[in-house]
């Protein structure tokens, strides 16, 4: 493997060249890209977006840029080819809806099909339950991984949200590509993408001066998702544990609004932390509480990597359950 200082290169030229690129790109989006405030904004001046764009365009060039320069670390080029065509091809998807809203259904029926080539792109012999077919499987993660892309876009809804998220993730999934837990190629990826959102988090710090958009969360929902499809072919619990907050949200929220009849393709403010917003936390203190969450799910994560006893395992996923419970019935709590 190349040294380990150049791979922790990767993300801080990620970094940097996610700001350039928001620099010279913050104009543009300012006079096209104006998302104004609605009844169901959280923001209050109009503000561009479109910051996903610099995220996904420095992501690629870098991991592009690693696989050149230290092709050791390509193990499968046309995977990568692959998972990276299906995340610009969600950029351009996300961008055509920040630009003009498009209906539900013909945006996940592309989503869908970017989905499938991105399941296409994962090895062949990964089987996470062997018990369960490997066609039923296959399509029990095609619903899986549109779902999680779909709810890391609801998620995206107010100022560092995505960040607090994404960094903590991607960050604990590149040290646990260097103690041998995700494939090297997965492993640049994810400290690609994390220095990107680093260098976007300056321009998204609340009151945010830029928001990611469609065209940062839809790729990015499918390259977390990807990453954690292969982190849980031998560490299962990891993999639960990381996206635990969001999944759970995201999920909750989901299936409340479809028992109480409502559209569940219609935009809202009924996420969890959007309830804790309109009930006077602050958008600091809410997504600190979520940065510091996912520190402990990922430590928690970290344990079940370092033994491998399944007591421990179920352990660890119980106590991420206990503390992402507690922060939702926090979030969630009315005032008297």
């Amino acid at each position: 493997m190349p040294d380990r200082f150049d791979l922790w290169f990767l993300p801080v030229l990620s970094f940097a060249l996610s700001a350039i690129l928001i620099t010279l790109l913050h104009p543009l989006l300012i006079r096209y890209a104006l998302a104004r405030p609605n009844a169901r904004s959280s923001h209050r001046a109009p503000t561009p977006q479109g910051g996903g764009i610099a995220v996904i365009a420095a992501t690629t060039l870098v991991a592009a840029a690693a696989v050149l320069l230290m092709p050791p670390l390509a193990g499968d080029p046309l995977r990568l080819i692959l998972i990276f065509a299906c995340a610009i091809a969600l950029a351009v998807l996300g961008a055509a809806d920040d630009i003009r809203p498009m209906e539900a259904l013909p945006r996940l029926l592309l989503q869908g099909i970017a989905v499938l080539v991105a399941l296409a792109a994962l090895p062949p012999h990964l089987h996470l339950f062997p018990a369960v077919p490997w066609w039923l499987e296959r399509a029990l993660l095609f619903v899986a991984v549109l779902w999680f892309v779909n709810l890391v876009n609801f998620m995206d809804g107010i100022d560092w949200m995505t960040v607090a998220e994404v960094v903590p993730v991607t960050a604990a999934l590149a040290v646990f590509g260097l103690v041998g837990a995700l494939p090297r190629d997965a492993m640049l990826v994810a400290l690609a993408l994390c220095g990107a959102m680093i260098g976007f988090a300056p321009f998204n710090k609340p009151v945010a001066r830029l928001f990611l958009g469609d065209v940062g969360s839809l790729p990015i929902g499918l390259l977390l998702a990807w990453l954690l499809v292969l982190l849980a072919q031998d560490h299962l619990a990891a993999a639960i544990l990381l996206p635990l907050y969001y999944a759970a949200d995201a999920t909750i929220t989901l299936v409340r609004r479809f028992i109480r009849g409502e559209r569940v393709t219609q935009a809202h403010r009924s996420h969890f932390y959007q309830r804790a917003l309109d009930d006077g936390m602050s958008v600091m203190h809410i997504v600190g509480r979520v940065f510091w969450l996912n520190i402990a799910l990922a430590l928690l994560a970290l344990s079940t990597l370092l033994n491998t006893t399944l007591a421990l395992h179920l352990a660890a996923v119980a106590i991420g359950g206990i503390i992402v419970g507690l922060t939702l019935y926090r979030f969630g709590k009315v005032k008297a």
